[in-house]
């Protein structure tokens, strides 16, 4: 059964880095749709960047220039590099595997004033 397992998450200040994982232990995600998704409590869960197989990405317009998505098909593994971070970016992470329609559990990004 496919499963995402993320990870990275954590505290960082105002203009900080974090780096963000996932892990897909079902399916090779160089043939895959990867996505990552944020979502703040009470909240929508938004689009944030997306990869697909040919390595073609997109991005929304609140983190374009700042976030690079990425893949690693020997670690099966999709990344999120957050670069200049904002007090707006704090939300919980989740990514999704959008051929198969599964998400993770999510990691916690919290970003301090």
């Amino acid at each position: 059964q496919a499963q995402l397992v993320e990870s990275g998450g954590g505290l960082v200040q105002t203009g900080g880095s974090l780096r963000l994982s996932c892990v897909d232990s079902g399916s090779r995600i160089s043939t895959q749709y990867m996505a990552w998704y944020r979502q703040a409590p009470g909240s929508h869960r938004d689009f944030v960047a997306s990869i697909a197989p040919d390595g073609s990405t997109r991005y929304a317009d609140s983190v374009k220039g700042r976030f690079t998505i990425s893949r690693d098909n020997a670690k099966n593994t999709v990344y999120l590099q957050m670069n200049s971070l904002k007090p707006e970016d704090t939300n919980i992470y989740y990514c999704r595997n959008l051929d198969l329609l599964i998400w993770g559990q999510g990691t916690q990004v919290t970003v301090s004033s």
